[in-house]
């Protein structure tokens, strides 16, 4: 039996992107992003994680989307000041489902309830694929990096700690 699209497979399909996906074993929680990269047998620097954010100093508090290497940390100074914000928040775990339509561990950049504006970490260009969550918990997308980003008008900025 085949397993069922998510919506971010769905939409990379519609767009015509090709994609590899990955797969690993998982309860019914979400995996550390190390132990992702471990169980799928990638190079971290390669699979990155989804970090939802908050601006913290505008009225009507817009959302922001990270995409960082599962090792590093988001630098929220960076961050803020990559999308013109003061300062940006992480949201609490249990909003996630409710402003991405994605659960904790499971939360792709593509195909979010709305479309965020979403910033990947520079070091993204220098890859030749990018490995991000395919929208569940036990499920990986690989993709070009130029695809996704065009894809999902996404930017790439220095935003993680050193």
């Amino acid at each position: 039996m085949a397993e069922a699209k998510t919506n971010a497979m769905r939409i990379l399909d519609k767009a015509g992107i090709k994609y590899n996906m990955h797969t690993y074993p998982h309860g019914k929680d979400a995996v550390d992003g190390a132990e992702v990269a471990r169980l799928t047998g990638q190079d971290p620097e390669k699979v990155y994680k989804t970090l939802v954010t908050r601006g913290a100093s505008n009225p009507s508090k817009s959302y922001y989307v990270f995409v960082i290497p599962v090792e590093k940390e988001l630098d929220l100074k960076k961050a803020a000041k990559s999308v013109g914000e003061k300062s940006v928040e992480m949201i609490h775990v249990k909003e996630i489902n409710g402003i991405t339509g994605y659960i904790r561990g499971g939360c792709s950049p593509v195909g979010m309830k709305k479309q965020f504006r979403t910033t990947f970490y520079e070091a993204v260009n220098d890859l030749d694929t990018v490995i991000f969550s395919g929208g569940r918990i036990g499920l990986q997308i690989e993709a070009a990096p130029d695809d996704i980003i065009k894809l999902i008008g996404a930017q790439t900025a220095d935003i993680c700690t050193q």
